[in-house]
């Protein structure tokens, strides 16, 4: 027996309103956190709430702030389907270049000889669980064309050089490796799992990251905090 048309077109349009419903659900924090980092750029001073400053420990956080400014986006926001961001975004208002970025914990500093914009720092005991090695990746660090805005201490090849907390490591950019296309002026900060040899694993994927909030003792997780504002946890 053949099912009548109308049963079939009723069903697709069922489909497609659960689905415009999860896009919808999945997108909306990100669109609401889009909204207030536009509000940041044009009047940073009138923005309190979720703005940090580097070097700074929220309670007895291990790690301290990398950077100032505006935590925008989260740990598990999604910008499109099939992605999740795998750290934070953390967004100064003091130009290209300008806002300093520093080490968040003692630990050994590494550039790859290909790397304009970014290093990673390992953590050789995880201050909450020593037993494992996790690793602090940095970047964003130079302008739409690569120049660097890493501080000379650490050139292209630096490899496993000791670092305390709060040294000086770079200055905020917008590189995206397309001078077409570049980011807003940020630090992308989050913390990779080591892959039990020693290495650091793909930052890309989120399930090779950890949720920062317990380092960086904020709400830093985009499920938790829904369409709110990171703050310290107190």
């Amino acid at each position: 027996m053949k099912r009548p048309l109308g049963l079939g077109i009723s069903f697709l349009v069922v489909v497609a309103l659960v689905a415009a419903y999860l896009i919808y659900q999945g997108y909306r924090t990100t669109a609401g956190r889009l909204q207030r980092l536009r509000q940041y750029w044009e009047n940073p001073e009138a923005q309190i709430e979720g703005v940090i400053h580097a070097g700074e420990r929220c309670g007895d956080a291990p790690f301290v702030m990398p950077t100032d400014g505006w935590v925008g986006f989260l740990w598990g926001d999604s910008f499109r389907p099939g992605h999740t961001h795998q750290g934070v975004d953390i967004f100064g208002a003091d130009g290209l270049g300008k806002t300093p970025v520093v080490a968040a914990y003692d630990g050994y500093l590494t550039r790859l000889p290909d790397w304009r914009s970014s290093v990673i720092l390992r953590i050789e005991h995880d201050p909450l669980k020593p037993s494992r090695q996790i690793w602090v990746y940095y970047t964003h660090m130079a302008d739409p064309y690569g120049n660097s805005f890493i501080v000379d201490a650490f050139p292209p090849g630096t490899s496993d050089q000791f670092v305390k907390a709060g040294t000086l490591l770079g200055y905020q950019g917008n590189y995206s490796a397309d001078p077409d296309n570049p980011t807003g002026i940020h630090l992308h900060f989050s913390i990779v799992k080591d892959d039990g040899e020693g290495n650091f694993k793909n930052e890309l994927e989120i399930k090779n990251t950890i949720d920062p909030s317990p380092y960086l003792g904020m709400e830093l997780n985009a499920d938790k905090v829904g369409d709110g504002i990171a703050t310290c946890v107190e």
